[in-house]
């Protein structure tokens, strides 16, 4: 095995939900219009962050493609896929390029605009639970 090094990216950030893990820039996204058996998905021009699977035969809503399944780097969970070929000549264009899953049976990937809302909802639990025992 060996020791993980994590890309630290500045600017705006795709991350996994899981370990917050970076995953990708805001300024990489090139498409929100991508589905996947789970929901919304992204497509992205770079990745970061990720390990890959085998290479695989799939068939999608835009044809047949040759892809890899993309792993977050430090905790394991599978993020999304990448393009390797595309066997049609109008999906050219996704080949090189990831797409970064929106949600996942366990784990949801968690955007940065969504950050916000989650901290929002941890504060207030915090704020219930002292002011519980406090006056307990």
């Amino acid at each position: 095995m060996g020791r993980i090094f994590v890309v630290d990216l500045e600017g705006r950030t795709y991350n996994c939900k899981f370990c917050k893990t970076q995953l990708a820039l805001c300024d990489d996204l090139v498409s929100r219009a991508f589905h996947c058996p789970r929901g919304k998905a992204y497509l992205f021009s770079n990745a970061v962050n990720i390990t890959f699977g085998p290479h695989e035969e799939r068939m999608m809503l835009s044809g047949m493609h040759t892809v890899a399944d993309i792993f977050c780097c430090c905790c394991g969970q599978i993020v999304g896929w990448k393009y390797e070929a595309a066997h049609e000549k109008n999906q050219k264009y996704k080949e090189g390029k990831f797409v970064l899953e929106r949600t996942y049976p366990k784990n949801d990937c968690i955007f940065v605009e969504d950050l916000h809302k989650f901290m929002d909802i941890e504060k207030k639990l915090l704020h219930k639970f002292f002011f519980y025992l406090l006056n307990k």
